[in-house]
């Protein structure tokens, strides 16, 4: 008998966007000669699951099962590729540990945490040759004093970011103290990223995207790096999503003692935060002293056929359907 797996889409912000992307090219290369696989689309509306028919069948949310043709369907696990809220801030993970249902992701802790970026550095701070920017969190509370409080504690250049936000969605860099008021209210207004905003420090050096995962055997495996570099001002949203804009090479053109330190940090930054599943490690490497900076991590990396990780499985020698298969693996049985 196959396992059943509900693929989980959609969400609760701008970025179900790319949700649905990731999530069809997931679809595309799940083994299903091996795998049963439900397309289960999350929205403020909705749960729902979509069949060939194009007919609609609404999740029963009491124990998350399916009713097709008088059959109770109920999954084995949940891969979840939804982007931002809920899927990657621990509430759909918390809703799953309550009903029992293992799933690929982070737990519910870790995913909360992480998607509050000023609270994870605050963990991860103190790893062995790892970096952190200066920085600023601000609360809704000191929002009409944001540039005040700024000015006092960072200098420029710096960045400015939702922190709880993604797709670098509602960030900016800011090169003089004019532009700083405006960056604000851009991150305090982002959707669905709880009015909180984390102002850093600009880091200058190489940008890089690391994708690491626990198989089925319980062994860290590191995926190769990429190495990102934009026309753009920095890393944003049109970078990320409008080709030609954007050079990525993959893997990462790294000396073996760079390489062997990403390696072993990114290793101990998923050991800290406890993550599981696969998760992706941004980070700098700064120009002058060849120092790693952390940037963020993402516990729902993006799986487009242009994203990072897909293009990280395929320089490791696996196959996309490989790889996903091996998350599921490694769900089922975590």
């Amino acid at each position: 008998m196959k396992t059943k797996v509900a693929l989980i889409t959609g969400g609760y912000t701008g970025e179900a966007e790319i949700s649905y992307k990731s999530s069809a090219f997931v679809y595309s290369q799940i083994d299903k000669e091996k795998y049963d696989v439900f397309l289960i689309d999350i929205t403020p509306q909705s749960w729902e699951y979509i069949d060939q028919d194009n007919q609609k069948h609404e999740i029963d949310r009491q124990d998350f099962s399916l009713n097709i043709n008088n059959e109770k369907i109920h999954f084995d696990v949940a891969f979840i590729i939804l982007h931002g809220t809920p899927g990657e801030d621990g509430r759909l993970q918390g809703y799953f540990d309550m009903i029992g249902l293992p799933y690929t992701s982070c737990g519910a802790l870790t995913s909360s945490l992480t998607m509050n970026k000023g609270y994870t550095k605050a963990i991860i701070q103190d790893i062995d040759q790892l970096n952190v920017a200066q920085s600023v969190l601000l609360f809704d509370i000191d929002r009409p004093n944001a540039s005040e409080v700024v000015k006092n504690k960072l200098s420029l250049p710096l960045f400015v970011k939702p922190n709880a936000g993604g797709s670098s969605i509602g960030m900016n860099k800011v090169n003089t103290w004019e532009e700083l008021p405006k960056a604000l209210e851009d991150a305090y207004d982002a959707e669905g990223t709880g009015k909180q905003v984390l102002v850093e420090e600009f880091v200058k050096g190489r940008e890089f995207s690391q994708g690491i995962y626990r198989d089925s055997k319980g062994e860290l495996q590191v995926l190769p790096a990429t190495e990102v570099i934009t026309t753009r001002e920095f890393f944003d949203f049109e970078a990320k999503y409008t080709p030609g804009l954007t050079q990525e090479i993959t893997p990462a053109e790294i000396n073996a003692d760079q390489k062997n330190r990403a390696d072993e940090i990114i290793k101990e930054i998923y050991i800290r935060l406890n993550c599981k599943g696969m998760v992706r490690v941004d980070f700098f490497l700064q120009n002058e002293t060849d120092k790693f900076y952390f940037i963020e991590i993402n516990t729902i990396p993006g799986q487009t056929p242009q994203s990072f990780i897909p293009q990280q499985v395929k320089a490791s020698g696996r196959t996309a359907t490989e790889f996903y298969g091996e998350l599921i693996e490694a769900a089922l049985i975590s």
